[in-house]
């Protein structure tokens, strides 16, 4: 069941704090990676290369963890769990784009190549933890 990401928590993830996600390998041993993340509504999206190790993973098991600890504070932050409800090609060189103006003052992502695929993932938490500092 999905839960809202209101109040503080929604405020850390419209930041442009770094998002940590945490995946599981095949063997079962965890994969953590900084990403940028957004939110659309109440699905947080975050935004990868197809064929990197932390996409691939969520392929296999749509299962993850995000936190996002505020950057001046990182004893504050939000823990939102859930899962991977939808993967798609459509948008995502716009979206990452996007995420570079928020996270880099970009309005172009500086490290696109033209061999590389990107992907939007979106992400349905279904439960949301907010800690102060």
């Amino acid at each position: 069941m999905a839960e809202r990401i209101e109040g503080r928590s929604r405020e850390l993830l419209e930041e442009p704090n770094l998002c940590f996600v945490a995946t599981l390998r095949s063997d079962g041993t965890p994969h953590v990676a900084p990403v940028w993340a957004d939110l659309d509504g109440d699905v947080v999206r975050v935004n990868s290369a197809k064929g990197r190790m932390w996409p691939t993973n969520l392929e296999r098991d749509p299962r993850v963890t995000l936190t996002i600890p505020n950057r001046d504070n990182p004893y504050e932050y939000v823990s939102i769990r859930g899962r991977v409800v939808d993967e798609s090609v459509e948008g995502a060189d716009a979206h990452i784009d996007l995420l570079a103006k928020k996270y880099i003052g970009a309005d172009v992502y500086p490290l696109h190549t033209p061999e590389e695929q990107r992907i939007i993932l979106r992400i349905e938490p279904e439960h949301v933890y907010h800690r102060g500092g």
